[in-house]
């Protein structure tokens, strides 16, 4: 089966050569991404001509529209975008924004971040005296340049280098690194040892859990090793269903029916374990909300854990 690859819309502003570069190597049969959007903020922008020789998608939005940031995220929802990777895209994006795609936008910066944000890196190297620089990809957050480091790339500083001929070098690393390190990135969101492994931490930290087969699928139970009972199955693309996912226990047929209208991208309704009240987390995806994961372990914990356990709780969670 051919694993789902990852929505990814590219933002440019001028000639678009790492978003080429992304382009390219999505095309590796084992690429975790997809582009399926080039956009940006001026509607000439030569990357845009390349990204649809290429068959890309694009849309052309102006930049100094007043409801640009507006249109952006329509644009951006209408195909289906779950990540966003900012390449040569000069502009200062809004809070609210990046609140609505937080976890979600990645950047390449022509710098070893932390040092020298914004703009003029390569001259501030220059005149730091520096022996290297480099370039690094980073989460976006509101705090300019300070996301999260998810990888970086050393490039010499030689003798005789200006800001320009140093520039040159930097973006030959660029586009390297930016589509491994974004590969890398996204690989391991959708990675099923590595979802279990994250979804194995949560439920091992809470009280008297322990790690269990549910028919060869990794499962978590509460209580003693002959009586516990699982509060949480791993669905590892189980019966025709072709996401990764939790199954945790809900309310009911009501309350689950409830959620998958409201979200039936996030949840679903599992084959043989759904009459039993056990509701399916999609969690193969770049935006899962761990926090949320976190939540519903949680409460299915309570909701299968000896009375003595969901007692002590109940009692330790009014203090």
């Amino acid at each position: 089966m051919t694993a789902r690859r990852t929505r990814l819309a590219i933002l440019i502003s001028g000639r678009g050569s790492n978003m080429a570069a992304l382009i390219y190597a999505s095309r590796a049969e084992d690429c975790p991404y997809e582009p399926v959007l080039v956009t940006g903020n001026k509607p000439n922008a030569a990357g845009l001509a390349l990204a649809e020789a290429e068959g890309v998608t694009t849309a052309k939005l102006d930049g100094k529209a007043k409801d640009f940031w507006e249109k952006l995220d329509e644009t951006l929802r209408a195909h289906k975008v779950e990540m966003i990777a900012l390449a040569g895209f000069m502009r200062i994006i809004p809070d609210d924004f990046i609140s609505r795609w937080d976890g979600r936008i990645v950047n390449i910066h022509p710098s070893l971040l932390p040092k020298y944000k914004g703009v003029g890196t390569h001259q501030a190297a220059l005149d730091a005296g520096d022996a290297v620089t480099g370039a690094t990809v980073h989460m976006v957050i509101p705090e300019l340049d300070s996301g999260e480091v998810l990888g970086q790339v050393e490039v010499a500083i030689m003798p005789g280098d200006s800001a320009d001929s140093l520039a040159e070098r930097v973006l030959i690393a660029e586009h390297q690194l930016y589509p491994r390190v974004l590969s890398d990135y996204l690989g391991r969101a959708l990675d099923p040892d590595w979802i279990s492994e994250e979804v194995g931490r949560r439920a091992l930290a809470l009280p008297e859990t322990m790690y269990k087969t549910s028919h060869g699928a990794p499962a978590w139970r509460v209580g003693s090793p002959s009586s516990g009972k699982f509060f949480a199955i791993m669905w590892m693309r189980h019966h025709g269903e072709e996401s990764v996912g939790l199954l945790v226990k809900c309310s009911g047929q009501e309350e689950m029916a409830q959620l998958i209208e409201a979200d039936g991208d996030l949840y679903f309704r599992p084959q043989y374990y759904g009459p039993s009240n056990w509701i399916g987390i999609r969690l193969d995806r770049p935006d899962t909300d761990w926090d949320h994961v976190h939540q519903w372990l949680q409460r299915s914990w309570l909701e299968c854990a000896p009375a003595r356990l969901a007692k002590l709780h109940k009692v330790a969670a009014e203090f």
